[in-house]
């Protein structure tokens, strides 16, 4: 695995640094204040390509290594960790099972305009009964005719409130859920089709998560996604890839609180010497830039991976268990470093702070 990242990755990487530094960070406390998904910037996200990396160019994505797309995840995240989850979640697992699963004419109606950004993706997989245990899902899709009759109570999606294109997780066998357990693309605006209110969430506030909900849901039956009983492999799939992006997006997030925490060390005066200065505080430094550095690796290593067609599953999971820790851990030692002013909403460390309780 070689280490340096190629001409083309650091200019990526600059691309959606110079793009956080200027339109997130003047809107990112105001937007987690007010919990409002800025239409206004994801539109300019959308003419960067940044909603199409997972999709082939030939569906009008850019078709990216996994290496570039985390640099592109970190770099917003580092700045604005609700829009890095948006494109983590629409790009991970929806974007990519798209391209994986469907057929041609699901990647043409579907897949086009989620990797233009003309339309924003949704994952629904949990219920109020069904988290990790997947299998525990009590939703159903009842064949009629050439539709599908779906029921389902989907709650916690990521993206829900502003999301066009679903992929629903229900069960086309209500006997034996396992063997029907199917993935199933819906659009909004389907008669039956309702999103509930948006959640008041610690952390993420930016990113309209929010129940949805499908009663007696006429979907056509070409709108299956691989073939029936495929859903959880399917998923877990997703989920694989979805990881990585998170992973990345914690690792921003740590980042993130690690810029903050030694910019305000620099800042801050005590006992007649900048903060920074002082020895206490630059072993905390260097053992948070330590273990965000050690985050980035895994992370990397686990995009690596799938590039090359290695055991994903193994190496996503370790990436996102470490880079979510990472994130929790780094954040809360900046808020020490802060003091009394870390707990200041008027400081951006207490964002990060909650931000990074949603990756793990």
């Amino acid at each position: 695995m070689d280490l340096k990242l190629s001409n083309k990755q650091m200019q990526i990487k600059r691309m959606a640094r110079e793009f956080a530094k200027i339109e997130l960070s003047p809107i990112a406390k105001m937007i987690d204040e007010e919990r409002r998904f800025p239409w206004e910037v994801v539109e300019k996200m959308a003419n960067l390509n940044f909603f199409g990396m997972q999709a082939p160019r030939e569906y009008g994505g850019s078709g990216i290594d996994s290496v570039s797309y985390c640099l592109v995840i970190e770099e917003i995240s580092r700045v604005c960790a609700s829009l890095g989850l948006t494109l983590a979640v629409h790009n991970g697992v929806v974007v990519f099972p798209i391209s994986k699963f469907g057929n041609e004419e699901q990647k043409s109606k579907f897949l086009i305009p989620l990797a233009k950004g003309e339309k924003i993706g949704a994952f629904c997989l949990t219920e109020p009964n069904a988290g990790s245990d997947a299998l525990a899902i009590e939703s159903t899709a009842i064949i009629n005719g050439d539709y599908y009759i779906i029921n389902a109570n989907k709650i916690f999606v990521t993206n829900g409130g502003v999301a066009d294109i679903l992929i629903i997780f229900t069960s086309v066998d209500p006997e034996n859920v396992k063997k029907g357990f199917s993935a199933i693309i819906v659009e909004r605006g389907t008669p039956g089709f309702e999103v509930g209110i948006l959640e008041d969430n610690l952390g993420m506030r930016a990113n309209p998560v929010c129940s949805v909900l499908l009663t007696d849901c006429k979907v056509p039956k070409k709108n299956l996604l691989g073939r029936e009983g495929e859903g959880f492999k399917i998923a877990m799939t997703a989920l694989d890839t979805g990881r990585i992006g998170i992973a990345a997006q914690a690792v921003g997030i740590a980042q993130g609180a690690l810029d903050e925490s030694l910019k305000y060390a620099k800042e801050r005066v005590q006992f007649g010497t900048p903060l920074v200065k002082h020895l206490a505080i630059q072993m905390i430094l260097a053992e948070m830039a330590t273990m965000v550095e050690t985050a980035r690796l895994i992370t990397f290593q686990a995009a690596y991976i799938r590039d090359n067609g290695g055991n994903l599953s193994y190496y996503s999971a370790m990436a996102k268990l470490f880079a979510a820790r990472t994130a929790s851990k780094v954040a809360s030692m900046g808020l020490q470093i802060h003091g009394g002013y870390g707990y200041s909403k008027e400081y951006p460390i207490e964002r990060y702070f909650r931000d990074a309780r949603a990756t793990e």
